[in-house]
């Protein structure tokens, strides 16, 4: 692919450096822009990956046959790392992580890399910290509106997996009852009294809370 070609394309997923129309590949774009080897090309990656994987367009096993895995899945962990550094939490990380196998010590290497605004190295190229949050900030921010919308989902699915960590099935759907006001059968309520309340009231416990804050933090 030509390099006009593949900066038009890329401009379509969130990184415009050239004004571009007609329908593309996003797996190709992004399998392009791995084999380009362009420095600013990389440092752009985590904004591409973000943009396609929030419009459903990232497909992991079409990127990895079409260019270099190692290139790849480098580029996925600096990702992820900047995402860490940036306070940013996407609903589509988890299950990429499962596909991908990141090892957490590798993952907390290039963050602490980025934290102290150290080089990042990628199959021979020195990535810069200080681009790859500028880049990811400016482009990513602009979208207003989706931020806003990502905001809402994200907060949605954090609830979600927080009471998953808790609750059965059953017990969320009874808590959430609960919670909403609505009305529950002559079971449910008891099967809430004996199984779900208790719960409740251990969640409430400012002491509990506290003392659960001080050992995430540790």
């Amino acid at each position: 692919m030509k390099k006009g070609e593949l900066l038009s394309r890329v401009s379509k997923l969130g990184y415009p450096l050239f004004e571009n129309e007609g329908i593309f590949d996003a797996n190709t774009t992004l399998a392009e822009v791995i084999k380009s080897k362009e420095t600013r090309l990389w440092e752009g990656f985590p904004l591409l990956l973000a943009n396609s994987c929030q419009e459903g367009l990232f497909d992991y096993e079409k990127v990895k046959m079409a260019c270099d895995k190692s290139a790849l899945d480098s580029l996925l962990l600096v990702s992820f790392a900047l995402y860490k550094l940036l306070g940013m939490k996407f609903v589509w990380m988890s299950n990429l992580q499962k596909i991908v196998e990141f090892k957490d010590e590798d993952l907390n290497r290039i963050y602490q890399n980025l934290k102290k605004g150290e080089e990042i190295e990628v199959s021979s190229k020195l990535l810069s910290p200080q681009r790859l949050k500028n880049t990811f900030s400016r482009y990513f921010k602009e979208r207003g509106s989706e931020r806003k919308e990502f905001a809402v989902s994200q907060e949605e699915y954090n609830l979600e997996y927080a009471l998953s960590q808790l609750f059965s099935p059953k017990q969320k759907e009874l808590f959430l009852k609960k919670w909403k006001g609505e009305k529950m059968t002559k079971t449910e309520k008891e099967y809430y009294s004996r199984r779900v309340k208790k719960k409740v009231m251990a969640l409430a416990n400012i002491e509990l809370h506290k003392l659960a804050q001080r050992i995430q933090g540790l």
